[in-house]
């Protein structure tokens, strides 16, 4: 199997190099800084807890998708604001003849590539990484990788893939991709508030309001894609729905020390990461929040949490350089919210 990894960011740095690692035919485009670090010292990736223990592999960087003639898989590692253009030029170079996986979260995606090829496969990441530097890849726990498709079509293609990158990382291939898909959302969803919040920025003291915050989003974003007829699907380690219910409902002297675990836990989100290098012109907010709220209305969920911290991403996103709001500025905006 001949693959490329068009995108070599978080996630494509990290999967790539797992599989890269394993399997011989495995090719890297990407451009810039990034292009430049692969070339020079190929992809580095390490576990959060273990620093020290990293991994290099050296990989084969290609300019052009020419360079690859008859690729059998193109893991697209873009997101979804990117994903169009990107799909445009895959089909113009490779045709329709590659099985295409898509990494994106959120279900964009899905409305999006059939427009331009036959044979797509999506992918949950049930594993949260940042990037220290192009090339350098950190994650919290390797994996697992859930792969499917929304007919549960093209199986035998899956376990192929499915066979190849388990030797690097942990691929399960799911009859239920969008829960396993909507579940991610859920989690997703945390990346707008703690986006506001800076908390590499400032301290927070309030971590009573902090969790209920927190802890409402989630809770908000499982009542609606449930209510919405979807179940839950394991997400390696991330919070379970009971979870993440009795971090909303229970007393906070029984629930504050898991919260304060999965706290410590949190990297720096994509959301984060694209508002801090671009001011936060293109992120994932619609394609996340904005869905999940299309999905409240449709089952007329009020939400008040989740609109309130998307109408305040809406503000403050794209504005120049970015100034955190705290924990109090943020609630007082959920209450409004509440009181109409």
């Amino acid at each position: 199997m001949k693959i490329i990894f068009l995108g070599a960011g978080v996630i494509g740095g990290s999967v790539g190099a797992w599989v890269a690692a394993h399997h011989e035919e495995t090719y890297f485009l990407d451009r810039g800084p990034v292009a430049e670090a692969l070339r020079q010292r190929g992809l580095t990736t390490y576990c959060g807890d273990s620093p020290a223990e990293s991994q290099t592999v050296k990989v084969k960087v290609i300019g052009d998708l020419a360079e690859v003639p008859d690729p059998d898989l193109i893991v697209l590692g873009v997101k979804n604001y990117s994903l169009e253009g990107v799909a445009a030029m895959v089909k113009e170079k490779c045709g329709d003849k590659p099985v295409i996986l898509s990494m994106a979260n959120g279900i964009a995606n899905q409305r999006i590539l059939p427009k331009f090829f036959s044979k797509v496969v999506y992918c949950a990441i049930a594993y949260n990484g940042w990037m220290n530097e192009p090339g350098v890849v950190g994650y919290q726990k390797k994996g697992p990788l859930i792969i499917g498709t929304p007919d549960n079509s093209l199986r035998p293609e899956m376990e192929a893939i499915a066979q190849v990158f388990n030797q690097g990382v942990e691929t399960i291939v799911t009859d239920h991709l969008q829960d396993a898909v909507h579940g991610k959302i859920v989690i997703n969803l945390t990346n707008s508030a703690t986006t506001l919040l800076g908390p590499d920025y400032q301290k927070i003291p309030n971590r009573k309001l902090l969790q209920k915050l927190l802890s409402g989003v989630l809770l908000e974003g499982v009542q609606i894609i449930r209510a919405a007829g979807y179940h839950e699907c394991q997400l390696g380690g991330m919070p379970g729905w009971n979870v993440i219910w009795a971090a909303a409902k229970l007393p906070r002297f029984i629930t504050a020390p898991l919260f304060e675990r999965n706290v410590r836990k949190m990297v720096l989100s994509s959301m984060a990461q694209d508002v801090r290098a671009q001011g936060g012109a293109l992120t994932e907010l619609d394609s996340i929040n904005g869905y999940i709220l299309e999905l409240a209305d449709r089952v007329g969920h009020p939400a008040p949490i989740n609109r309130a911290v998307f109408a305040l991403c809406r503000q403050r996103f794209g504005k120049g350089s970015f100034v955190p709001l705290t924990v109090e500025e943020i609630w007082q905006a959920v209450e409004k919210q509440k009181t109409g």
